[in-house]
């Protein structure tokens, strides 16, 4: 059995597991209820998918080329360095924002300290006004909206 078929054999196994990884991540995405538990999809799954393809493809070139690719070695560690923290920041900000869930996502009361969940709801910002648009206009568009059809 020579090195290339071997090698071979081991990227075709990475790209099928990396599909696998990277398609129950998108399931999730679709299949969870609320904002926290949506974040299970992307942060775990997907990086792992994506984790993999990369280092199937750096195996495939090292192997093929001869010499060692380093650039897909270095855009995986930057994705899983990257991720979790991505994944860490939009929880913080859907507690602090209060956003809705299912009780089978969050702890129990003594675990979420008020730093973390934060004392009030954070202000979104106000809907942007189109200068061009009048009052008179605004309210012809309500009133059209309210007519039967």
């Amino acid at each position: 059995m020579s090195f290339t078929l071997l090698a071979e054999g081991v990227v075709a196994f990475l790209l099928v597991a990396g599909g696998v990884f990277a398609f129950t991540g998108s399931l999730g995405m679709l299949q969870f209820k609320d904002f926290f538990m949506r974040l299970h999809g992307p942060t775990k799954g997907t990086t792992l998918g994506i984790g993999c393809v990369l280092i199937a493809s750096m195996l495939y070139f090292t192997v093929t080329q001869r010499e060692f690719h380093v650039q897909e070695l270095l855009i995986t560690l930057f994705l899983f360095i990257t991720a979790p923290v991505t994944g860490h920041m939009l929880a913080k900000t859907g507690l602090h924002m209060h956003l809705r869930f299912t009780t089978g996502t969050r702890g129990s009361l003594p675990e979420l300290r008020d730093e973390d969940v934060g004392q009030s709801r954070v202000a979104r910002p106000a809907k942007a006004r189109h200068p061009w648009r009048t009052r008179q206009s605004r309210q012809r568009s309500r009133q059209k909206s309210r007519l039967p059809h």
